[in-house]
């Protein structure tokens, strides 16, 4: 018996192709123009096709994330449904591979996949890139993964996965744990499964989340400003485990008074934050100000799990435990 998938063309990338009046390559094909153009793609599975739409990557906004979860979902719900892929602009594609594992609860792969060459280049990735993730959507042990992406040849969980390069075709890595598996010729082969997933049931985002990048000698003026504007959370990204310079520090404890959740996060690729160090300024000065210990998400994820969890109605003490444990 044949295997159903949905395959949801939200744009990217691997929708793209050289438009002759701006010279550059932007948002063209159809679905099935893309399906049309993977070889054997049809035979390996019925597949639907949604065209969800023609967006390049940085038009991808929390709430249209937030709206292709709700959809996903509701494709999910139908039995006849093994899995779900998504193709998507690869800028922005972390961030709604990540949005739907914190809002989908289920057992069924949902895959996303992008390019990184657009289909007027003779080395277009699309193709390759859209039957693995194919391959991995019916493979019965990809149950349970949650949100994957599938680039390259790799299995990389939603929350770990990075893109690391400007231009690669292997630009999408995992930040600290490596791969789930590999598409390796005939097989998939699934390495490692999550320990541990989350879930968050919101009715809406809170898209008043804003993230204010730290360096070395910065103020609090940034911060202030984010408060006084109308921010209801913050993401600060501070340095090495999770530290800021003293300047900030004044601007920081006027958000925390103002019940305003802040979590730190770091500007390292790799590795976690945690209160190892004491001085002014260091993570265990900012714990005990109030300040949120964002574990290993980057910035950006941080930010759209706050998004998440406050518009679930997430108080700032079941936040701190969630981004610390």
């Amino acid at each position: 018996m044949r295997q159903q998938i949905a395959i949801f063309f939200t744009g990217g990338t691997i929708s793209m192709r050289i438009d002759p009046q701006t010279g550059g390559p932007v948002p063209a094909l159809s679905g099935e123009e893309i399906i049309a153009r993977v070889e054997g793609l049809t035979a390996l599975a019925d597949i639907e096709v949604i065209n969800w739409g023609l967006l390049p990557g940085p038009h991808m906004t929390p709430p249209k994330m937030f709206e292709l979860s709700r959809a996903v979902e509701e494709r999910l719900l139908d039995d006849a449904i093994r899995g779900v892929v998504v193709t998507h602009g690869t800028d922005t594609l972390e961030e709604t591979a990540y949005l739907l594992e914190l809002t989908l609860r289920t057992e069924k792969p949902v895959v996303f996949v992008g390019a990184m060459r657009n289909s007027s280049e003779l080395s277009w990735d699309g193709p390759a890139n859209l039957r693995s993730a194919v391959r991995v959507a019916i493979e019965p042990s990809a149950r349970g993964l949650g949100v994957i992406v599938v680039m390259s040849d790799q299995l990389i969980a939603a929350t770990d996965a990075v893109k690391t390069h400007t231009e690669s075709v292997a630009t999408f890595q995992s930040r600290d744990f490596g791969p789930l598996g590999v598409v390796d010729k005939d097989r998939i082969i699934v390495d490692r499964h999550r320990t541990e997933r989350i879930h968050f049931t919101p009715t809406r985002l809170e898209e008043r989340v804003d993230i204010v990048k730290l360096s070395a000698g910065s103020d609090g003026r940034y911060i202030q400003f984010a408060v006084g504007d109308g921010a209801q959370g913050l993401v600060i990204e501070g340095l090495g485990r999770g530290n800021v310079p003293v300047a900030a520090l004044p601007a920081l404890e006027c958000a925390i008074q103002a019940g305003i959740p802040v979590v730190i996060t770091s500007r390292c690729p790799h590795g976690r934050v945690l209160d190892t160090y004491a001085y002014e300024g260091a993570g265990r000065q900012l714990r005990r100000m109030g300040v949120i210990l964002g574990g290993l998400l980057p910035s950006h994820k941080a930010r759209l799990k706050l998004m998440v969890m406050l518009g679930a109605g997430c108080g700032v003490e079941e936040i701190r435990a969630s981004f610390e444990n």
